[in-house]
């Protein structure tokens, strides 16, 4: 899979924060969210809000909706990030050496790991059975943002030479197919009854695994943002691109800080989590 050539602006480093909340209702929180930084030899967990260089290192960012009774939707959530640390590393050195094609094909085999290891885990434990997860993931490496995504967690790209924002994932849902051909408008797709109803996830009783995988040039200035159906049930997007683009408080009050709470004070009947990352 051959990506279009772009002249961009070097991006020296990466500026992230993370925020996850259980919401208002649920008594638990089946959300789990991750960053890495990693090269061929070694792999660093990353804390909610930092930065760091892109020369050396690669960086990934994950988030994923676990679902299942019991404890089971969180144990599905944390083993589809954990697994990333283990699977994403391996693959430092086609990056490192230009990478060209071949990121489809190593996203979507770490996507099948990661489906393998819950189904196995559902079929192991009977408090697991049937475990599922969405699984929404960006990868960056020097120029280039390569993004694999199966689910209804989303992933939103805010182009600082284009404005506005995009969402560069597509909702495994029918409601969502309808709004991405035209059918319903965002109001419509935000209060659909079936909304919430997944056509592909990971893990369960789904048998093949086909995530969409895609790549993006990024450069100065740029925004990224991972989130779960939470954020977005709280949020329309007009609001999400105002949030985004205020510049940062001191202390704690970050830009995912800023975007659960808005969107907590506006629904919160689910867990709610947002990962954004800031090129400089």
């Amino acid at each position: 899979m051959k990506h279009p050539q772009r002249e961009t602006a070097t991006v020296e480093r990466l500026k992230w924060s993370g925020r996850t909340d259980r919401g208002k209702v649920r008594p638990n929180n089946e959300d789990s969210f991750l960053g890495l930084q990693f090269d061929a030899r070694e792999v660093h967990h990353l804390g909610k809000v930092g930065e760091g260089a892109t020369k050396s290192m690669d960086f990934a960012f994950a988030v994923s909706d676990g679902m299942g009774g019991a404890k089971a939707g969180e144990y599905a959530s944390r083993i589809a990030v954990e697994k990333i640390t283990k699977l994403l590393p391996r693959s430092f050195h086609q990056s490192a050496t230009g990478l060209a094609a071949g990121f489809g094909d190593v996203l979507t085999e770490l996507f099948t790991q990661v489906h393998r290891a819950l189904v196995y885990v559902g079929e192991s434990y009977d408090e697991c059975r049937g475990m599922e997860a969405t699984l929404s993931l960006c990868w960056f490496t020097p120029g280039w943002m390569y993004f694999g995504h199966i689910g209804d967690s989303r992933i939103y790209y805010l182009s600082a030479r284009e404005g506005g924002i995009k969402q560069l994932s597509a909702d495994d849902t029918h409601v969502g197919w309808l709004f991405r051909n035209g059918q319903i408008n965002e109001r419509e797709a935000r209060t659909h009854p079936r909304r919430n109803v997944l056509q592909k996830a990971l893990g369960g009783g789904n048998q093949f695994v086909d995530p969409q995988v895609g790549a993006v040039a990024y450069e100065p200035g740029d925004i990224f943002l991972l989130c779960t159906d939470g954020l977005t049930e709280g949020l329309y997007n007009h609001q999400l691109v105002e949030l985004l683009r205020s510049p940062d408080s001191p202390g704690a009050n970050t830009v995912a800080h800023r975007l659960v709470e808005a969107a907590l004070a506006n629904d919160g009947r689910d867990n709610t989590t947002a990962l954004v990352v800031q090129a400089g």
